[in-house]
């Protein structure tokens, strides 16, 4: 059988990779993401980044929280920033582990910047972004031939915690049939308010889905009108994303995953084995007999 290698990326010291983690479930990182967690010297992790995630790090690799929730105290994006500076300047591979895609409402646009600033080279490693692992772990297409032919991510705060004052709501409600929001829960009533205002139908499917893709997944089906208070009333926390459109009726048929299943065809892979899949032959024309 011929030994099996790909071509990874060397992490070079004095560069920072923003790697995306994808939204929990460690199934989702990708091959690119496990290769840059075996080489960093230290990693600046965020606060939705999975455990189980953080355990398949390198074991001497040094970890530096740096979690940003809404309206907990949490460190400035701009100290973030710079923290990468430095650390690359001290000639470390510096891993951003962000959770889901650095680039979809993960900061990553800004903190690249901030290398490209201070001329420290950088990679990223895109990851599976909640909004659409969450959605298809719910049963939930977020785009369906019969429904929608477009889809709109939309955040439910800026960088001050507050609901984002550049959206056009009157837009965003008849532009796009299916919505999907990332942190809104803080604001969902007010979200949902604007929507209906501008033309969307209080009776319109939604989704809240907490922790998504992670063995406390939870979903809740509610509509527009009614959503913000039957996630009070369910005790619903963050994180979640909420998914808006007729979507959302098709998770009756296509609902594969439940939290509340047995699951028990689980097949235990050794992290050694994994690894293996991203281990590059010395030969590449060796083989075993």
């Amino acid at each position: 059988m011929t030994t099996l290698g790909l071509d990874f990326p060397v992490f070079e010291p004095g560069w920072v990779w923003l790697v995306g983690a994808g939204p929990g479930d460690p199934g989702l990182l990708t091959l690119h993401a496990v290769n840059a967690m075996q080489q960093a010297d230290i990693v600046v992790y965020d606060a939705l980044v999975d455990d189980r995630i953080l355990n398949l790090l390198r074991s001497d690799a040094k970890r530096v929280y740096a979690g940003k929730r809404g309206g907990r105290p949490s460190s400035k994006q701009t100290d973030i920033s710079l923290q990468l500076v430095d650390y690359a300047k001290q000639g470390l591979r510096v891993l951003r582990l962000k959770g889901g895609d650095p680039f979809v409402f993960g900061r990553g646009g800004e903190e690249g910047l901030t290398l490209v600033q201070h001329n420290v080279p950088f990679r990223v490693v895109p990851g599976i972004t909640a909004g659409i692992a969450g959605a298809a772990y719910a049963g939930i297409p977020t785009t369906h031939r019969d429904c929608n032919s477009s889809v709109t991510f939309v955040t439910g705060h800026g960088s001050s915690g507050e609901m984002p004052d550049n959206i056009n709501w009157a837009a965003l409600a008849k532009g796009a049939p299916v919505l999907v929001m990332y942190m809104a829960m803080k604001h969902l009533r007010r979200i949902s308010s604007e929507l209906m205002a501008n033309g969307r139908s209080g009776d319109e499917p939604l989704a809240v889905i907490n922790q998504a893709t992670t063995p406390n997944q939870g979903i809740l089906i509610s509509t527009l009108a009614n959503a913000a208070d039957d996630v009070e009333k369910a005790g619903v926390e963050p994180p979640a994303v909420c998914i808006l459109g007729k979507v959302v009726d098709l998770r009756d048929r296509l609902n594969w995953l439940s939290p509340q299943d047995d699951v028990k065809a689980v097949r235990h892979v050794p992290f050694e084995q994994v690894l293996d899949l991203i281990t590059v032959p010395s030969d590449p024309t060796a083989s075993n007999s």
